[in-house]
């Protein structure tokens, strides 16, 4: 690997430019392609062996891009298929659950909350991972289905705040130290959740991510070394125009969005 080859980011819609978002105030000399699974979207209601074929197809064309490294920016690819895929490729993997749940777990916190999809909620894997580093962690997880459908706009005439306060009056009932938004999506709905919470009850993956990614990157050297700006490319299986407009939400696309 050469430090300035690229690095890949995917999830399923616009939800993993919260992390890219977060990366980009860290590192804005690295040069970035992203890909947005909008044909497959949502992932959350996806089986396993699903999950897992749309992840080798993104990282197969991510290996034809000669990225230096991928960052797994989706919580379900996480739970479901980074397991599978982990020792197939050879540039680096950084899957945002499992990091996000090591950091978590080594906070001075007893009971943690989880929202995220359904496929990730079935898999257990935040209470796996959580509770591999602190097994006395208490841990609740509940599914939120509706959510990414909120924030792709895919339902227009759905109840969004009363969805989002019924299950957060849920969540509030375990009286969690921290609730963890388990999808990339999620942090798109915070003006929502703290009107009926404090804000610093919840954790946005992103902010840990990109935290960790940059510390890793540094330590294996493969920081890119140009002191100019970083080149972006984005890419969708569906929907460009759709996409762009709901990026605007959390990131300025000013490139095209290329239909692969």
């Amino acid at each position: 690997m050469i430090n300035n080859s690229p690095i890949g980011f995917f999830d399923s819609g616009v939800g993993g430019l919260s992390v890219l978002s977060k990366f980009r105030e860290l590192l804005p000399n690295e040069n970035i392609i992203y890909y947005g699974d909008l044909k497959n979207l949502p992932y959350g209601n996806k089986s396993q062996a699903q999950i897992i074929g749309f992840s080798k197809k993104i990282l197969d064309f991510f290996e034809k891009q000669n990225v230096k490294a991928v960052v797994i920016a989706c919580n379900t690819s996480s739970a479901l298929a980074y397991e599978s895929v982990r020792d197939h490729y050879r540039f680096k993997l950084y899957p945002v659950l499992q990091t996000c749940a090591g950091v978590v777990s080594s906070l001075p916190i007893q009971k943690v909350g989880v929202f995220a999809t359904e496929g990730t909620v079935k898999s257990e894997a935040y209470t796996r991972e959580l509770t591999k580093n602190n097994s006395t962690i208490k841990v609740k997880e509940i599914a939120c289905p509706n959510w990414v459908k909120i924030v792709e706009n895919l339902e227009p005439g759905l109840d969004s705040e009363s969805d989002i306060k019924l299950k957060l009056d849920e969540m509030l009932e375990f009286n969690p130290d921290k609730i963890i938004l388990g999808c990339t999506h999620y942090p798109f709905l915070i003006s929502t959740l703290t009107k009926y919470a404090p804000h610093n009850l919840f954790i946005n993956p992103a902010d840990i991510f990109a935290e960790y990614i940059k510390s890793d990157l540094e330590k294996n050297n493969l920081l890119n070394s140009s002191s100019s700006a970083g080149k972006e490319k984005f890419y969708v299986s569906a929907n460009p125009e759709a996409f762009k407009a709901h990026a605007k939400i959390f990131y300025s696309i000013n490139e095209e969005v290329n239909l692969i």
